[in-house]
């Protein structure tokens, strides 16, 4: 059975039972359910301020196909060194979805290379989100487009390295657009960004929302992950040419 690990924030992201009117049952819990109905075994990581990210230990790496990351508020206590060691099992090959704020982790940071700052607006307002690249297999099942009543304002400019693939695009009321569902390659594995997500609507709830994540698990789950990066660096003695 392949292994997907979500980690979610504790209180910021609505995780507590009732403690978040979109999700009364936790954040955390209508992700992993998501997760383990489509016959996944999960993992279910949080951080907060209590909580650096060190229960995402090297053991329960090597068991994760796919790893799912939202954040929002506690970013800057995850420990670096737990960010470098998600980085280097993506580029042994496993996958990894970051939804929403996630864009400002500090795993997102160290696999993309930049800043990831975007232009955002807390506002309750609709985004429809078009699926520019109708064949590309995240977008299978997805209408041309389609409307999330209520999301939070991400837009342009995002500062992130251009996309390997580019598969939706965000439009809000107030007229911004923002590359919304973006592929990178990083070594072996893939990286999927997906912004919708804001916590205090019920985003994950869309039935569209949920099978673009499940969509993504799919596409970027590895056949397997390295043991390692592989290889030594050795001179090779030069070889004259016939």
């Amino acid at each position: 059975m392949k292994t997907v690990t979500v980690v979610t924030e504790l209180r910021a992201g609505g995780n507590e039972v009732g403690f978040n009117a979109a999700y009364p049952e936790g954040m955390d819990a209508c992700l992993c359910s998501l997760v383990s109905d489509a016959g996944y075994k999960v993992n279910l990581i949080h951080t907060s301020p209590e909580h650096d990210g060190s229960a995402l230990t090297d053991e329960i790496l090597q068991e994760t196909d796919v790893l799912i990351w939202w954040g929002h508020a506690f970013h800057h206590f995850v420990l670096d060194s737990v960010a470098e060691r998600v980085a280097n099992r993506v580029n042994r090959g496993m996958g990894i979805i970051f939804l929403h704020s996630a864009h400002f982790s500090k795993p997102f940071k160290k696999l993309m290379g930049t800043s990831c700052a975007l232009s955002w607006r807390e506002a309750n307002e609709k985004e429809r989100v078009w699926a520019i690249d109708p064949v590309h297999p995240i977008a299978r099942g997805i209408p041309e487009s389609f409307v999330i009543e209520r999301e939070e304002m991400y837009g342009e400019p995002f500062y992130i390295p251009t996309p390997d693939e580019l598969v939706f695009l965000g439009w809000f009321k107030g007229g911004e657009v923002m590359r919304s569902g973006c592929v990178w390659r990083r070594g072996r594995g893939k990286v999927f960004f997906f912004q919708p997500g804001h916590e205090t609507f019920p985003t994950y709830k869309n039935g569209h929302v949920r099978r673009i994540i499940l969509n993504a698990i799919e596409y970027i789950m590895p056949d397997e992950v390295a043991s390692s990066l592989g290889g030594a660096h050795v001179p090779v003695p030069l070889e004259p040419l016939d």
